[in-house]
């Protein structure tokens, strides 16, 4: 039986969820339907494979709109969600140069995100993501430091082993992945849904915006942005910064597992080099 095309499966559940389409956009891993059903704005968003994103309807629906876009309907590798208007991203601020303000949103968005429903079925865990460190030393690529991912994928371990209270997080928080609402603020969307403690959530915004790398691969950013969160989460500063260096070169390995290209100008990788340099 021929599998369903991701246009074909689109328009089944624009159907399905009576949406009246305004226009679409394709990417490398999505179809994504503009449009509005009854009075609401929506967007409905189609994944080409399964992946990190697969379940993101099931993970925006355990924050209950809380510091997240609404989630109407979901399936497994679709959602339809509020369209968030005018959607801007967090990064348009960061790159802008109003880097402490960008900082001051996520550090509001992680604390509206604080309190998930208990738990999402089969959800994985940071200790399973981490399983990719040994996948890469024992495959046959070079483009990561073997030194450097021992001692993060040990770090990492470490880490996970000391968590005190874990709970569902977003897994991917960084700027682009934070947009502007004129109605209800700054929400979170394509979560990845993880299961870790809270100072695992910041590692992705520390290493972003990654087009921009010199902006945030920095002690002095990465010391500002950490002070930040200190203050307005009460996190643990040191297991922060040390779950953001091995999640920057667990992101490299993540990269290399991609297919993509890895050197030493990959942003990660910058960050984990800028990070080594403040660890004890």
């Amino acid at each position: 039986m021929k599998a369903r095309s991701l246009t074909d499966r689109a328009d089944e559940l624009i159907y399905e969820w009576d949406v009246i389409q305004e226009r679409s956009l394709e990417t490398e891993s999505s179809l994504m339907v503009f449009g509005t059903r009854g009075d609401q704005a929506v967007v409905l968003k189609v994944l080409r494979e399964s992946g990190d994103v697969w379940r993101c309807g099931e993970v925006l629906e355990a924050f209950e709109g809380r510091g997240v876009v609404r989630c109407y309907e979901r399936v497994d590798g679709a959602v339809l969600v509020e369209r968030l208007i005018p959607g801007n991203s967090l990064a348009e601020l960061a790159l802008g140069g109003d880097d402490d303000k960008a900082t001051e949103i996520l550090a509001e968005v992680i604390q509206r995100m604080a309190h998930p429903r208990e738990s999402v079925e089969s959800l994985r865990t940071v200790a399973n993501w981490g399983e990719a460190f040994d996948r890469y030393l024992e495959s046959d690529d070079q483009q990561v430091s073997r030194s450097l991912v021992e001692q993060a994928g040990q770090m990492y371990t470490e880490l996970c082993g000391s968590q005190k209270l874990t709970k569902v997080l977003h897994g991917d928080l960084h700027h682009y992945n934070i947009l502007c609402d004129t109605e209800r603020g700054w929400l979170a969307i394509d979560p990845k849904g993880v299961v870790g403690e809270i100072e695992y959530e910041l590692g992705a915004s520390l290493r972003n915006p990654y087009e921009r790398p010199e902006l945030f691969a920095s002690v002095k950013t990465v010391a500002r942005r950490l002070k930040r969160f200190e203050a307005d989460l009460k996190v643990d500063s040191n297991r922060a910064l040390r779950w953001a260096f091995a999640q920057s070169v667990l992101s490299a390995i993540w990269s290399v597992e991609d297919g993509w290209a890895v050197g030493d100008s990959n942003p990660a990788l910058m960050l984990a080099n800028t990070i080594g340099s403040m660890l004890d």
